[in-house]
């Protein structure tokens, strides 16, 4: 009997450390808790780090800053400070959480939203700061492919006519907001027969998008664009066309950001004329980075450090349909730069799940 508890006891011995000393990583998620977008992104970041071995937690910030500078505090000053914590720039907070960590041994890696170049100037080589990089989509080319393909699905405009453009951006102080907003201007620069007539931050929400879309569609009613830097506005704003008489996608063409299932529907059913997506997947190679580099590879030279990546693209109705099905199984493993020749580049993208 002694010899079978001893057993048992070494059993859970083992396991207790293999668990112990699995690389520890947490995530302060920006979002809310029942948003699409965020639920899914962090799914995705959980089925990596379970196939990467990793003990991820995740915590909300429900939209509120002051919850993740409270989350950062607690994980860089408490007794269990993990290895990795995963933080995005969402209303400037990185430079606060970067000076949390100087000297607590934890390792940090931003997503989606890196450091501004003024941030970036005003921490300088701070010692005691472990920054592994940075894993964003590039924003600013999101913004411009959403203008870019309703022109095109729009057609040829007789020369003199115009058509008059509303756009929703998100939180004012959100760098992936004012990289969507730099894009579509950069495409109404090469397109002067647009006219923005407003453009207003919608904050991300549905219901404020549709309580400023009623007003603005009866301030311009010959609006023929609306551009949305995220679904939920998108679909409020649809809302609120619906409401007036007009249909969406034939009286206005409509863009918008993301993945969520209705947005995905209205794209197949053509209320919806352009659509681009691809970065709700950044969580999950962040985890591959977090892998290789816990394993003492040089993630930088294989091109996984501080550089935009073209993960967005524009989403047809067939790979909408796609994208509505079962979730793709990825073998995050295979992604991993372990064992592979010194060329060998991430290759990150959403193509690994259109397949």
């Amino acid at each position: 009997m002694l010899k079978v508890l001893l057993t048992c006891v070494c059993a859970l011995g083992m396991t207790y450390g293999a668990i112990a000393h699995a690389t520890s990583v947490l995530f302060l998620n920006p979002g809310m808790s029942t948003e699409t977008f965020w639920v899914s992104y962090t799914q995705f970041m959980q089925a990596a780090a379970r196939d990467l071995g990793l003990d991820l937690r995740v915590r909300y910030s429900e939209r509120d800053s002051q919850n993740t500078l409270i989350q950062a505090r607690e994980a860089l000053q408490g007794r269990q400070r993990p290895d990795y914590l995963v933080v995005a720039n969402e209303q400037y907070v990185a430079p606060q959480i970067l000076r949390m960590a100087q000297g607590s041994g934890v390792r940090l890696l931003l997503v989606n939203s890196a450091l501004t170049p003024d941030q970036t100037q005003v921490l300088g080589a701070r010692s005691g700061i472990d920054v592994i990089g940075a894993l964003v989509a590039d924003d600013e080319q999101a913004g411009y492919l959403m203008l870019i393909d309703m022109l095109r699905q729009h057609g040829p405009v007789a020369p003199g006519d115009t058509l008059d453009l509303l756009a929703f951006s998100g939180i004012k102080t959100t760098p992936v907001a004012q990289l969507r907003e730099q894009g579509m201007r950069r495409a109404l620069a090469e397109h002067p027969e647009v006219r923005l007539r407003q453009l207003v931050y919608g904050e991300w929400s549905r219901a404020r998008a549709l309580e400023q879309a009623t007003l603005l569609f009866k301030r311009y009613p010959h609006t023929a664009l609306v551009w949305s830097a995220n679904d939920q506005m998108a679909l409020g704003a649809m809302q609120a066309l619906q409401d007036s008489g007009r249909t969406p996608g034939k009286d206005t063409l409509f863009s918008a950001v993301n993945s969520s299932p209705e947005i995905l529907e209205a794209r197949l059913d053509g209320r919806l004329s352009s659509l681009v997506t691809g970065h709700f997947t950044v969580g999950g190679w962040a985890m591959v980075l977090i892998h290789d580099d816990a394993k003492g590879l040089d993630i930088g030279a294989h091109g996984g450090r501080d550089r935009p990546r073209a993960l967005f693209q524009l989403i047809n109705p067939s790979q909408a349909r796609r994208l509505l099905g079962p979730p793709p199984a990825v073998n995050f493993r295979a992604l991993s730069a372990q064992g592979k020749p010194a060329s060998y580049r991430y290759p990150f993208s959403l193509s690994l799940l259109l397949r």
